[in-house]
């Protein structure tokens, strides 16, 4: 029995309201001695961990490095080995583009490479126009490979999805092809293999979408070659309405995370601009829903960069805006990330996330700050980030006993 069997003959509805904050990448490992949770001045974090419920959650399984996409499932209550998804589908919903049967999907890096070998995988975060206006030569260009239409979407800075559309419906295996992006500069990128029969048709017309693609760029100073990374066809997912009875409401700038929002059926409105603008939709849309999910993702993109200090200084930026977040006065307010990206690593790790749950239902007093090292302390201890969701629901009074 999963998750979402065993929860959805427990929930019961009430009036309470659920805000779940995504620190993407909010875990991080001691550089001089202190992680960047331990270095940021966050007093307003760690007043709050003071009186909430406080652990360690571990997204996948140990040991195991999540992607944005199990990491994100994990902590919407659904088993992220059990609903396995491609990242190519998660950027594609977030973008807006329809996907059907017919379709696989990828997500796409412009990145620089210099005699066959990568020497920025992102292109120096190219400003989102510059992408707009390239991605627009890709569409204008390459309309159609051997049988099938491609259909090209920019998003923010490096990041792109492309469809391709076939005239008939797919086997489920079809789009199971590896990644080209080899994750490191100073390597050439990987050939788009199939890892399946059915694959070899999806791998042939994204091997020449590569090419021809390399062709027309070939002449830019960064951008000038695409990497390419989670070939996928769209799955069968139960609805986060359907399984845990919420009316939720997905407030993220960043198209992938409207992807995963998207995916599992929350309401997932465009938006752009900084935290302070989320912060301001949240209180705009306080009255309309009763669970709300608000992703934060320029803590992770420091830590990808190795910037300890930028890091930092996003998580201080947070904080400030915890008290006007407070002032809502959710009954169960939970703070956490997807994963940890320690800035040592320059990646994402398999180190448990902090986390923390305010609700009137909760010991507390066991912790003095919000930082691994001091949620270690608190009383969930370290548990799988698929048992998130019915905690929030449990504190909320939204389920009922089990049993007789």
């Amino acid at each position: 029995m999963n998750m979402q069997e065993l929860i959805k003959p427990l929930v019961q509805k009430n009036d309470t309201k659920i805000l779940l904050i995504v620190l993407d990448g909010v875990g991080g490992l001691p550089v001089n001695g202190k992680t960047e949770l331990e270095a940021a001045n966050t007093p307003n974090l760690d007043k709050l961990a003071k009186e909430s419920a406080c652990g360690l959650h571990v997204p996948v399984a140990y040991g195991i490095t999540p992607g944005s996409g199990p990491g994100h499932l994990g902590i919407f209550g659904y088993d992220p080995v059990e609903c396995q998804i491609g990242r190519g589908i998660l950027e594609a919903l977030g973008l807006g583009l329809e996907v059907r049967k017919t379709d696989v999907a990828v997500r796409c890096n412009y990145a620089t490479i210099k005699e066959g070998i990568i020497t920025d995988r992102r292109a120096g975060r190219i400003p989102t126009e510059k992408n707009k206006v390239l991605t627009g030569r890709l569409q204008n260009e390459i309309k159609k490979i051997d049988d099938a239409e491609l259909i090209f979407e920019p998003g923010m800075e490096h990041r792109f999805a492309v469809i391709m559309r076939f005239p008939e419906n797919l086997q489920p295996d079809s789009a199971m092809i590896n990644d080209t992006d080899p994750q490191k500069e100073g390597k050439a990128p990987l050939p788009a293999q199939p890892l399946s029969k059915n694959a070899e048709r999806v791998s042939q017309v994204a091997e020449k979408l590569i090419n021809r693609a390399h062709e027309i760029l070939k002449g830019e100073e960064r951008a000038n070659f695409i990497l390419t990374r989670g070939f996928s066809s769209m799955p069968h997912i139960p609805t986060f309405k359907d399984a845990f009875g919420l009316n939720a409401l997905a407030i993220a700038t960043y198209p992938m995370y409207r992807g995963l929002a998207k995916l599992v059926e929350m309401n997932t409105p465009a938006l752009e601009g900084s935290v302070e603008d989320e912060v301001k939709f949240l209180k705009q849309k306080y009255n309309e829903y009763d669970f709300f999910f608000l992703h934060v993702k320029k803590v992770d993109s420091y830590g990808e960069d190795g910037n300890f200090e930028g890091k930092a200084a996003r998580l201080e930026e947070f904080d400030k805006l915890l008290p006007e977040i407070l002032g809502l006065k959710p009954d169960v307010l939970i703070i956490t990330g997807d994963h940890s990206t320690p800035s040592l690593l320059k990646s994402h790790s398999w180190h448990p996330v902090p986390v923390l749950l305010k609700s009137p239902y909760v010991l507390g007093g066991l912790c003095s700050a919000f930082s691994e090292r001091e949620c270690v302390k608190g009383e969930l201890g370290i548990f799988p980030a698929v048992n998130l969701l019915p905690l929030a629901l449990a504190n909320a009074g939204r389920l009922k006993k089990f049993g007789a």
